[in-house]
Order: C-alpha cells, then structure tokens, then sequence
C-alpha cells in the first residue's frame, strides 16, 4: 500500500485513477488484486503495489506520495494500468503522465475497458501504446494476465 515499504521480488503495481472523497466510487484495485492472486502461479510470492493508502490514511504531504508511487512504478516488475475512464469520478489526469513516463520501460501494460463512461479519452493512450509495442488490453482479468507474462519475462520467474 502506498508509502510502505516496497519489497524486493516479482511484483505488479496497479497505476490508474485512485476514487477520490469529492466524487467517491468503488475502487477497482481489489479486483484487479483478487484476479492476480487467481492467476499468479509463481514459486516466489508476488508483491501488489498499490498507490492506495491503507485505512484510507492520505499522505501528510503530496511529495511523499509523489515520491512512493514513482519509486514503486521503478520497482516493478510490471505496471498494470488500467483507465476506466470517467471524466467526472475517474479521471486519471495523472495516470496519463505516468503511462508516458513509464510507455517504453518494456513493463507496461494498457487495460482500457471499451465500456467505460468515457473511452474516447483513452484513445490516444492505445495508439501511444501500440507504437511502444505494450500490450493493450478491454478486460481486467486480460490485464493480469499481459502483467502477469511481463513479470515472468522481467524477473525470469517460473511459473508451475
């Protein structure tokens, strides 16, 4: 969870829009955790991050979450974003400027649901991706599974 100690080993981080109090909406994150946990089939244990702060607890100060989410994207293995997109509760402004900063990193992942309120404003995010060569996904369960195939390729981990 976020600002907490970030292990060492195969991990996934979950980037994409955080429901916010103004507007609040279920996450989608303990879905996508529930579906990793199905399908991870790997002899070490794997690690979720998730820029989500445990009890809801917001960081004292804006860097320090800034800084955590940034160190963990690093540490992955592979980066799992998923855009939901809905421009009144899940916007994902600031998912837009990690997916270009992490594009090329060879561990992205794109799980853009056509069926979002929204998906025309993640039109241009496919076409980057695709230009990167990142899998891109309509399915969360998908998702996993293309982050779950980049954790095996990054960290050599065998799978039973």
């Amino acid at each position: 969870m976020a600002r907490e100690s970030i292990p060492a080993g195969p991990s996934v981080f979950l980037a994409g829009p955080t429901p916010d109090k103004s507007a609040p909406v279920p996450s989608w994150r303990p879905t996508a955790v529930a579906a990793l946990s199905a399908q991870w089939t790997g002899n070490q244990p794997l690690t979720v991050l998730s820029p989500e702060s445990r009890g809801g607890t917001r960081a004292a100060r804006y860097e320090e979450q800034v800084d955590w989410e940034t160190a963990a994207r690093g540490a992955a293995s592979a980066i799992l974003f998923w855009i939901p997109r809905d421009m009144r509760t899940l916007p994902g402004m600031t998912t837009n400027v990690e997916f270009g900063l992490d594009v090329s990193s060879g561990r992205a992942v794109l799980g853009v649901p056509p069926d979002c309120p929204n998906p025309e404003r993640n039109r241009y995010l496919v076409y980057v991706a695709r230009r990167h060569g990142v899998p891109v996904c309509e399915t969360l369960p998908d998702a996993v599974t293309a982050a779950l195939a980049l954790v095996a390729a990054n960290t050599g981990q065998e799978t039973r």
